[in-house]
């Protein structure tokens, strides 16, 4: 999955992952700009080595709310493949359990998960994953348990570029009193204008504070 969203405009959204029979199947929902780029997409993983089979489904109700899929066209799929070609049990067999549905962009897997154990050992966990699968694992950002009375952000709300620049808002101290980086400072780090910026964040606060 990883190697066909890098060769393709498409994405994924991974929904379920099972094993059976002692193979891996996953359902994932792609999506897309245009139907040529899911057609690309489906034929790549077709031929990919890694893939057994893929298998077109036909339901519309998955992730049918969800706002990375607003004006997409969209496909889902089944996809067969053998258990060594999968990171989901290496992670979740040493604590990292999902919390939201893993998404593959440009040739990378964004996992948000909860995971009980304190940082010192978060690292030495994700090492052995990565020696274990020869991957590469880049933690984007840790965050402590939320208080009960902290007001809840779901960010699930939000679409990918509107999700990136909020992280590296919250990330850089945008929202930190006094602030520690600017809207400048973001901008030139995103590689967009000023405006652009404000523009992606008064969308994310209006969506995020329920006023659109």
């Amino acid at each position: 999955m990883n190697e066909v969203t890098a060769e393709t405009d498409a994405r994924l959204l991974v929904n379920a992952t099972y094993l059976v029979e002692g193979q891996v199947k996953t359902h994932v929902v792609a999506y897309a700009e245009s139907t040529a780029a899911l057609d690309d997409l489906v034929r790549v993983t077709r031929e990919s080595d890694h893939t057994i089979s893929v298998t077109e489904m036909y339901s519309q109700r998955e992730f049918g709310s969800d706002p990375l899929l607003s004006n997409k066209a969209r496909r889902s799929l089944l996809v067969e493949y053998e258990p060594e070609d999968s990171i989901h049990d290496a992670l979740a067999s040493r604590g990292f359990l999902p919390q939201e549905p893993v998404r593959i962009r440009d040739g990378w897997e964004y996992w948000t998960v909860a995971v009980d154990e304190p940082r010192s050992k978060i690292q030495e966990r994700l090492d052995v994953v990565c020696e274990e699968k020869d991957a590469i694992i880049e933690i984007r950002k840790i965050s402590s348990r939320r208080r009960p009375d902290a007001p809840d952000v779901n960010v699930e709300l939000l679409s990918d570029r509107q999700r990136e620049v909020f992280e590296l808002a919250r990330e850089r101290g945008y929202y930190a009193i006094p602030r520690e980086a600017s809207g400048s400072d973001l901008a030139d780090e995103l590689g967009i204008s000023k405006t652009t910026l404000h523009e992606h964040l008064r969308k994310v606060e209006a969506k995020l504070l329920g006023g659109d």
